[in-house]
Protein backbone atom coordinates (compact mmCIF):
# COMPACT_ATOMS: atom_id res chain seq x y z
CA UNK A 1 0.00 0.00 0.00
CA UNK A 2 1.43 3.34 -1.07
CA UNK A 3 1.81 5.90 1.67
CA UNK A 4 2.89 9.51 1.36
CA UNK A 5 3.27 11.47 4.56
CA UNK A 6 4.13 15.16 4.62
CA UNK A 7 5.78 17.00 7.49
CA UNK A 8 7.49 20.32 8.17
CA UNK A 9 4.60 22.74 7.90
CA UNK A 10 4.00 25.50 10.41
CA UNK A 11 3.41 29.17 11.11
CA UNK A 12 6.13 31.55 9.95
CA UNK A 13 6.55 35.21 9.13
CA UNK A 14 6.92 36.68 5.67
CA UNK A 15 10.49 36.28 4.47
CA UNK A 16 11.14 33.15 6.52
CA UNK A 17 11.96 29.68 5.21
CA UNK A 18 10.48 26.22 5.72
CA UNK A 19 11.42 22.79 4.44
CA UNK A 20 8.64 20.31 3.78
CA UNK A 21 9.34 16.59 3.66
CA UNK A 22 7.36 13.80 2.04
CA UNK A 23 8.17 10.28 3.19
CA UNK A 24 7.15 7.70 0.59
CA UNK A 25 6.62 4.00 1.25
CA UNK A 26 4.83 0.96 -0.07
CA UNK A 27 6.50 0.46 -3.43
CA UNK A 28 9.53 1.31 -5.54
CA UNK A 29 9.20 4.88 -6.74
CA UNK A 30 12.03 4.81 -9.27
CA UNK A 31 9.63 5.36 -12.19
CA UNK A 32 7.44 7.91 -10.47
CA UNK A 33 7.08 11.66 -10.79
CA UNK A 34 6.84 13.25 -7.34
CA UNK A 35 4.95 16.49 -7.05
CA UNK A 36 3.99 19.15 -4.55
CA UNK A 37 0.62 20.88 -4.78
CA UNK A 38 -1.08 23.39 -2.52
CA UNK A 39 -4.62 24.44 -1.79
CA UNK A 40 -5.67 27.66 -0.12
CA UNK A 41 -9.15 28.12 1.38
CA UNK A 42 -11.74 28.66 -1.32
CA UNK A 43 -9.26 27.95 -4.12
CA UNK A 44 -8.51 25.00 -6.33
CA UNK A 45 -5.53 22.77 -5.71
CA UNK A 46 -2.58 24.14 -7.68
CA UNK A 47 0.72 22.78 -8.89
CA UNK A 48 3.83 23.93 -7.05
CA UNK A 49 6.74 21.76 -8.18
CA UNK A 50 7.64 18.28 -9.43
CA UNK A 51 10.65 16.05 -9.90
CA UNK A 52 11.17 12.60 -11.40
CA UNK A 53 12.57 10.12 -8.93
CA UNK A 54 15.68 10.09 -11.13
CA UNK A 55 16.15 13.72 -10.20
CA UNK A 56 17.24 14.68 -13.71
CA UNK A 57 14.74 17.49 -14.16
CA UNK A 58 12.45 19.76 -12.17
CA UNK A 59 9.42 21.93 -12.83
CA UNK A 60 8.03 24.86 -10.88
CA UNK A 61 4.99 27.08 -10.91
CA UNK A 62 5.87 30.62 -11.96
CA UNK A 63 4.70 31.90 -8.58
CA UNK A 64 7.40 29.96 -6.69
CA UNK A 65 10.23 29.85 -9.23
CA UNK A 66 13.43 31.17 -7.71
CA UNK A 67 12.10 30.81 -4.15
CA UNK A 68 11.24 27.10 -3.83
CA UNK A 69 13.46 24.10 -4.56
CA UNK A 70 12.30 20.51 -4.92
CA UNK A 71 14.71 17.65 -4.32
CA UNK A 72 14.70 13.99 -3.36
CA UNK A 73 16.82 11.61 -1.32
CA UNK A 74 16.54 8.16 -2.85
CA UNK A 75 18.20 6.46 0.11
CA UNK A 76 15.56 7.88 2.45
CA UNK A 77 12.65 7.61 -0.01
CA UNK A 78 11.92 11.23 0.77
CA UNK A 79 11.08 14.26 -1.34
CA UNK A 80 11.70 17.77 -0.05
CA UNK A 81 10.37 21.22 -0.81
CA UNK A 82 12.66 23.98 0.40
CA UNK A 83 10.65 27.19 0.59
CA UNK A 84 12.51 30.49 0.96
CA UNK A 85 11.32 34.10 1.02
CA UNK A 86 7.84 32.98 1.99
CA UNK A 87 4.94 35.32 1.31
CA UNK A 88 1.46 35.48 2.85
CA UNK A 89 0.05 34.25 -0.48
CA UNK A 90 1.99 31.00 0.02
CA UNK A 91 -0.39 30.14 2.86
CA UNK A 92 -2.09 26.84 2.03
CA UNK A 93 -2.23 23.16 2.77
CA UNK A 94 0.65 21.55 0.93
CA UNK A 95 0.25 18.07 -0.51
CA UNK A 96 2.76 15.55 -1.77
CA UNK A 97 1.66 13.44 -4.75
CA UNK A 98 3.01 10.62 -6.91
CA UNK A 99 2.37 9.85 -10.58
CA UNK A 100 3.57 6.64 -12.23
CA UNK A 101 4.69 8.32 -15.43
CA UNK A 102 7.75 9.64 -17.24
CA UNK A 103 6.57 13.16 -17.99
CA UNK A 104 5.92 15.93 -15.52
CA UNK A 105 2.32 17.06 -15.54
CA UNK A 106 0.98 20.06 -13.64
CA UNK A 107 -2.57 18.74 -13.35
CA UNK A 108 -3.61 17.28 -10.01
CA UNK A 109 -5.86 14.66 -11.61
CA UNK A 110 -2.79 13.00 -13.18
CA UNK A 111 -1.38 12.03 -9.80
CA UNK A 112 -2.50 8.71 -8.36
CA UNK A 113 -1.33 8.92 -4.79
CA UNK A 114 -1.65 11.73 -2.28
CA UNK A 115 -0.56 12.49 1.24
CA UNK A 116 -2.91 14.01 3.83
CA UNK A 117 -1.24 17.44 3.58
CA UNK A 118 0.57 19.81 5.91
CA UNK A 119 -0.51 23.35 6.75
CA UNK A 120 1.77 26.27 5.93
CA UNK A 121 0.75 29.67 7.24
CA UNK A 122 2.75 32.80 6.46
CA UNK A 123 1.91 35.92 8.43
CA UNK A 124 2.62 39.41 7.15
Amino acid sequence: QVQLVESGGGLVQAGDSLRLSCAASGRTFSTYIMGWFRQAPGKEREFVAAIPWSGDSTAYADSVKGRFTISRDSAKNTVYLQMNSLKPEDTAVYYCAADNGRLIFRTASRYEYWGPGTQVTVSS
